[in-house]
């Protein structure tokens, strides 16, 4: 598995939202927002503690295991995780929280937008339904970088034997 492991020299940029590029535009900080915090708060993972962790948890999926997901890093209710998907799930939307993804490795499909059908609150902070209608589907490799915009509906599809993920969740609320 490591050998099949690279660095990512390219990564692509996928903003999976219905906003258009040109309504984006950056503001300066002003210097009254200045913010400052004690370094020692940085949670940390290197990239071999990333490939010791992906590889302690292909160990640990059962066979017949759709998905593994853990925590890697996280800053209170921010949490970066590892997610390993080895069959697709449902499609989903979380409504409070963003999601930005890293593909680490494997390859998938990515359905993102369109309608959520038969949406049904699974958990706190998790829609699920039966099919995206309407979504636009895109294929998803190594370096792929994605931002899946609190409360769009989306699914991941796994193409071969394996799809890593690299997903922080963001909450809306900060």
């Amino acid at each position: 598995m490591i050998a099949k492991r690279a660095t990512i020299a390219k990564a692509s940029l996928l903003l999976a939202s219905t906003a258009p590029i040109a309504d984006a535009v950056a503001q300066p900080i002003p210097a009254s927002a200045a913010i400052s915090a004690d370094p020692a708060q940085t949670d940390f993972a290197s990239g071999d503690e990333i490939h010791a962790q992906v590889d302690e948890m292909f160990a640990e999926m059962a066979p017949g295991q759709g998905l593994m997901w853990r925590p890697l890093v996280s800053d209170g209710d921010r949490v970066a995780a590892i997610e390993i998907w080895k069959m697709p799930g449902r499609p989903a939307a979380h409504p409070t929280e963003a999601e930005y993804v890293v593909v680490l490795e494997g390859a998938g499909t990515l359905v993102s937008g369109g309608t959520l059908i038969a949406p049904v609150a699974s958990r706190e902070g998790l829609i699920e339904g039966e099919q995206i209608e309407g979504g636009i589907s895109r294929t998803l490799g190594p370096g792929d970088v994605l931002l899946i915009p609190a409360g769009l509906p989306h699914w991941f599809g796994v193409t071969g034997d394996h799809l890593v993920l690299l997903g922080t969740k963001m909450p809306v609320n900060r």
